[in-house]
Formats: structure tokens, sequence, C-alpha cells
């Protein structure tokens, strides 16, 4: 699958218009991707983790594809419900809840939720007396960039007692689900996860407990600066192949978010300062690690930059605005002679970048504009 990716035109006709830097989406791409994994993967319910990226056109576009909603707090929830969103299409999947976050389930009808530990049973059965509950295990997975099961997930030889126990406090205990850990470059993850279910289920039915929904949340891949060394489709379908045979009567949800959107949003930034350090050409961006790419920190991620300027390549390292010295997106890139006011092109941006931005020093978050209504936009004004 290719990214959506601006034409060094179309990047400076926005950037004219729009002050660096800010962000474009393109809700086609969004589409694709989401009607791409419903192709290969037909039985998931997709619940989209609106963490990666909660913009609201986004949430839109998902919303009207039939999409479900991974949240994770109350914030999460009431920005849908404003939306108009119900709370029937919403999954609670932090393992641990607020009370704010569970008044909000209750007032809004959110009723499915994840835990991992009997600590919650109390409050879930207090706030939402009756809810449908998943327990979440811990997999392992060492081809996964970002390891979510150090601190989520209980061992899977707990897991059918914690449901009970949330059966017996008046929850409905309906099933299991894992999370393979973000950026999952290998099949053979959920693969090894959807096995170790199976023998879960297969166990809880023996004692008489019936389970019916499986959740495989999400970790699929989105490509960084070194492309993506797997072939999602063949991923998915392998994925597919396994839930076909061992769960083929089970109700199967899923929690895409990175894969979802990474690919369908780039960042436009500007040089705004040269620096010449000993054999190393510095620039910097209006744009950083405190911004839109976070990634750098919190993910280990590598932006590509794509600078469109011809000539000789040098050694360069690229940092953000900020006055810490932390702030800095890459290093030893080989790229051309740069000059203020130059403009930078970053794809594949839309995942936990402008949702894990702050606004450290002062410097605001980069808006985003939707591309599809910049393109009517240009050909409203070509007419006019």
């Amino acid at each position: 699958m290719k990214s959506f990716k601006l034409t060094e035109k179309e990047m400076n006709d926005l950037a004219d218009r729009f002050p660096t830097p800010f962000l474009v989406a393109s809700l086609d791409k969004i589409e694709e991707n989401y009607r791409f994994l419903r192709k290969h993967l037909p039985r998931v319910k997709v619940f989209y983790a609106m963490k990666a990226n909660p913009t609201e056109a986004i949430l839109r576009k998902m919303a009207s594809l039939g999409a479900n909603f991974d949240v994770a707090s109350d914030g999460e929830i009431r920005q849908l419900h404003g939306m108009g969103i119900s709370g029937d299409r919403m999954i609670y999947a932090n393992t641990v809840k607020t009370v704010p976050g569970l008044e909000a389930a209750a007032r809004y009808g959110v009723h499915r939720f994840t835990f991992d530990d009997e600590s919650e049973i109390a409050k879930l059965a207090h706030f939402v007396p009756g809810a449908e509950v998943l327990v979440r295990i811990s997999v392992e997975n060492k081809k996964a960039m970002v390891d979510l099961n150090t601190k989520f997930g209980t061992a899977p030889d707990n897991a059918l007692n914690l449901l009970r126990k949330a059966q017996e406090a008046g929850l409905r205990a309906a099933g299991i689900c894992f999370h393979v850990g973000s950026q999952s470059l290998a099949a053979e993850a959920y693969e090894e996860a959807l096995l170790l279910c199976r023998r879960l289920f297969d166990e809880a039915k023996a004692t008489g407990l019936a389970l019916t929904k499986l959740d495989i949340g999400g970790g699929l891949p989105a490509p960084s600066a070194d492309g993506l060394p797997v072939d999602l489709a063949v991923m998915m379908q392998s994925i597919n192949r396994q839930i076909e045979r061992l769960f083929p009567e089970t109700e199967v949800w899923s929690e895409p978010g990175r894969y979802m959107c990474s690919t369908a949003v780039n960042l436009v930034t500007s040089v705004i300062g040269t620096k010449q350090r000993g054999d190393e050409s510095w620039y910097i961006l209006d744009e950083g690690v405190y911004g839109a790419l976070s990634g750098v920190i919190f993910d280990h991620w590598t932006y590509e930059l794509e600078c469109f300027k011809r000539g000789d390549k040098y050694s360069s390292t690229f940092a953000g605005p900020s006055c810490d010295g932390i702030d800095v997106v890459r290093r030893e890139l080989m790229a051309p002679k740069l000059e203020l006011g130059d403009r930078i092109l970053v794809p594949n941006c839309g995942a936990y970048t402008s949702a894990s931005a702050t606004t450290f020093n002062g410097f605001s978050v980069a808006p985003t504009v939707v591309w599809e209504e910049q393109k009517l936009y240009r050909e409203e004004t070509a007419v006019s």
C-alpha cells in the first residue's frame, strides 16, 4: 500500500496559505486503509484506537465507514459523545479506569470494558453493573517496537479466575483480549496469541464458562523512514487463516490505531535556523519532538524528511525549535544545503504525532487541514 504524500508543488501551494508547521490529512487514505483491513480480515469488527489520532475529521470519517472506537478515558468518551457517536460503539480498553472515566461510561452508555486485575472488578460492578468484560492477557512478542505487555495483561493462567470473579460480581464475562505490542512486524505473534486464547476458550467451556468475544488488539505496522519490511496483505491473511481455523463462531474485534492513520497524514515544516557545528550542518525546524515529531522519543521512531532541494548532500542534523537539547529529530542524515524558509515534508506522520504533541516552551500544537477540502478549494478558485 502506498502512503499519502504531497508533491513539492502541492506542499508549497498549501504552505503559501497556511503558516508552518501544519499537518495535512487525507480522508481518502483513511478510507483506503479501513477497506484494506476489512478485505483481508473480513470477520473482524474494527474499534479504531482514537488515541493514535483523535482529529475530528478522521473520527467522523471512521464513524461514517461503520467503525467503532477504542477509548481510554472520560475525555475520549466525551469527545465522541459530543460528535453524536453512541457509547454502544465504544470499548473502554484501558485496563485501569479512573472514576471520571467510569462515570462518563455509565452516563453515555459504554458497556464494553477490558481489565487485567481483580482490583478493577469492584469498580466496574459499582459504576457499570452488568457490563460486558474481557480479560486482557499478556503475550510475548520480541518483534514489536513498543512492548505493551510489561505494564498490561494478566498471566494467561490467571485469566479464567478473573473472569469467574467478574461474573460472580454481576458482570458479564464475555471473552479474552490481548495486544501483541505496537508496530508488530510478525504475524507469528498474533498466531501464537490466538493459539493461547483457543486453549483458554476450551478450558473455560469445560468448566461451564461460555466465552463469545475475542479482541486481538492493535499492533499492525506502518512504514517509517526505513520503509515497511513486511507485506501487510500477507500478514493480515495469515492472521485471518488462524482466526477462521481457531475461532469460526466467535465474534472477533480489533483495535487498529497506527495502521489506520499513520500513512494518511503529512507534516509540513520549515527551516527557521541554520548552524555549522564542526563538519555537521544543523537545521532548526519549526516543529520538533515536543510537537508532532514526538514519536522520536515515545516510539523510537525514525521520520522520513523530504527536502526536495537538488544538489550535493552532506551529513546533517535536524532539530526542533525548543530550548531543550533533546529536541533532535534526525542525526547524520545526508541532505542538500538548506536555507532559512526552505520547507520540508514529513510523510507517514499521522499516528501518535499531533495526538501526543505538547505546548512546551509555549509553542502551539500544529493544526491539521484536510487534503480533500483543500483540493475542493483549489478547484473552486480555479473556476472563479
